[in-house]
């Protein structure tokens, strides 16, 4: 997945070109600039809700990266936040974050990591007798594991990953455990990220009283964008940093990748509102490192951004929305929008690992759509999801070495 910057001025706007930026607070409001408008001398920065925590509009998120001068010169370059998980590249993710940071200054960069609990969430546990033997005790070794892999003796934010529901964020096991860490000083916050059912998710991490962060999938082509910003502001106001991702909504609109998504308007998109305290793309080549750090420095929204945005909802995308709208279609009943994740992260991001996670976590006894005449799956995306899925379960049979 790595890249290399063309010529060297642009090499040197990407290590230096920031870093000694002075920084300032963004006013509230929306931010769209006027035509030749948003010239800062200045990196932006918001406060990550009652955390404390100052940060740039522009984190980073590891999740696809392998390439660790990548990830350096990302910190080089003035972002602040790394976004990383247990279960990214089956661990190696958080192997590759904790090579870079263990010889700087702790104060100099802010970490978050994610861990799953399979009492909230089966999708990477292999049988259904670990399924159901998730104990606080676990879950504590799961984030000493990270630890130990990051080369560190505390990360400053932990997610409860991917929560789908209420009652997953209310998760006394969870709630138990996280309270633990934070006592231990192994974790600094507590936050939940979340990709489905976005604003019930929210609202239960405010009324918990406990998560200080939400993590939330958020772009231009988010369906029903008004409740969704809504419940954000509402989680923000309530004191809670939220932080956007997914912000590039897939990468590319077609599966060929010819037609590739404007990666600085859509960044800008995502952040011009105060509620949205910081983003993490989740970048992989230094030409998208450098657009991340150009919407860094300047992330006002220009109208030349808003025309760049395709609008069109006649176009799937390789990006699912996971709204949900076709649970319950299926006549075989599989969990459609999983699928349609892994899709997304093979065609999308090429990470056939996270892609084959997703496929696997089904336990599919049968190639999908084997026994259906025609597909009664009627994505609102216009996603062909009979083809995508055929498509996709290809990976099971692929052996994990070839994904090292």
């Amino acid at each position: 997945m790595s890249d290399h910057v063309h010529d060297g001025s642009r090499r040197q706007f990407i290590v230096g070109g920031l870093a000694g930026l002075a920084t300032s607070t963004l006013a509230p409001g929306v931010l769209i600039a006027d035509d030749g408008a948003g010239k800062n001398a200045s990196v932006p920065t918001r406060k990550l809700g009652k955390t404390g925590l100052v940060l740039p509009l522009v984190s980073m998120g590891v999740m696809n990266a392998d390439n660790p001068n990548l990830v350096a010169a990302a910190l080089d370059g003035g972002i602040r936040m790394l976004d990383t998980a247990h279960y990214y590249q089956r661990g190696r993710n958080e192997e590759m974050v904790g090579n870079v940071i263990k010889d700087r200054p702790r104060d100099s960069f802010v970490l978050a990591t994610k861990a799953r609990a399979s009492t909230v969430d089966r999708s990477h546990v292999q049988d259904d007798a670990k399924a159901t033997a998730e104990t606080k005790e676990s879950f504590l070794q799961k984030v000493d594991l990270s630890l130990r892999r990051l080369q560190t003796d505390h990360v400053d934010i932990l997610y409860l990953h991917s929560a789908k529901a209420p009652e997953h964020v209310l998760d006394e096991l969870v709630l138990d455990a996280m309270q633990t860490l934070k006592q231990q000083g192994k974790i600094r916050f507590i936050g939940v990220s979340t990709h489905r059912n976005q604003a019930e998710v929210m609202r239960a991490a405010v009324e918990s009283g406990v998560y200080e962060v939400v993590l939330t999938a958020y772009n231009f082509r988010s369906r029903d964008a008004a409740t969704l910003e809504e419940t954000m502001a509402f989680a923000a106001s309530s004191g809670l940093g939220v932080v956007a991702m997914k912000t590039q909504a897939g990468v590319y609109l077609d599966e060929e990748r010819t037609q590739k998504i404007p990666m600085q308007p859509a960044l800008r998109w995502a952040l011009r509102h105060e509620f949205v305290h910081t983003s993490i793309p989740g970048f992989t080549t230094f030409d998208q490192l450098e657009d991340d750090l150009e919407v860094m420095a300047n992330p006002l929204m220009t109208p030349e951004d808003e025309r760049a945005l395709p609008r069109s909802d006649r176009v799937a995308g390789l990006y699912c929305q996971q709204c949900e709208a076709c649970l319950g279609q299926c006549a075989a009943g599989i969990d459609v929008p999983t699928l349609m994740r892994g899709y997304m992260y093979a065609r999308g991001y090429r990470n056939l690992t996270a892609a084959k996670d997703a496929v696997r976590s089904l336990r599919l006894e049968a190639m999908p759509c084997s026994g259906c005449e025609a597909c009664t799956v009627q994505c609102p995306q216009r996603i062909d999801v009979r083809r995508r899925a055929l498509e996709v379960v290809r990976l099971e049979a692929l052996p994990d070495e070839f994904l090292a």
